[in-house]
């Protein structure tokens, strides 16, 4: 064999090594840029299922606060309520609510106690001259 020849095969050789090498190289950029695709996709859908979680969340806590501002004007309402009859109970330990406790068709019955029509007209102040009005 002849020098010239041997070194025209080693000079192929190395072309087709670094072909080769260079092949390599090329698919496994090709691979990481598919795979860094495959992440970006990835990515994106984890970060849209991570925002529709958040906004359902934050939709449930402001359905959840109204719902909290509801009660709690249920139990203002609640308390006033409590309040007012807690004033009524305090004017009939009082007696100033007795004509409350009799019916119109009781009045005579009545009559000349806290209960009874002088102590109303008394305190609803003085009448005209017999006409009944004030």
């Amino acid at each position: 064999m002849s020098t010239g020849l041997i070194i025209a095969i080693v000079v192929a050789v190395v072309i087709v090594l670094i072909a080769a090498v260079l092949i390599v190289r090329a698919r496994d950029r090709v691979r990481v840029a598919r795979r860094e695709r495959e992440l970006g996709r990835r990515r994106e859908a984890a970060v849209g299922e991570q925002r529709e979680a958040a906004e359902a969340r934050s939709e449930r806590a402001d359905a959840a606060q109204q719902r909290a501002r509801m009660a709690e004007l249920e139990a203002e309402r609640e308390r006033a309520e409590a309040e007012l009859h807690n004033q009524r109970a305090q004017i009939h330990e009082r007696g100033l609510a007795d004509d409350q406790l009799v019916e119109d068709d009781e009045r005579d019955d009545f009559a000349g106690t806290s209960a009874g029509s002088e102590r109303r007209d008394a305190e609803r102040g003085p009448r005209d001259a017999g006409t009944g009005r004030y």
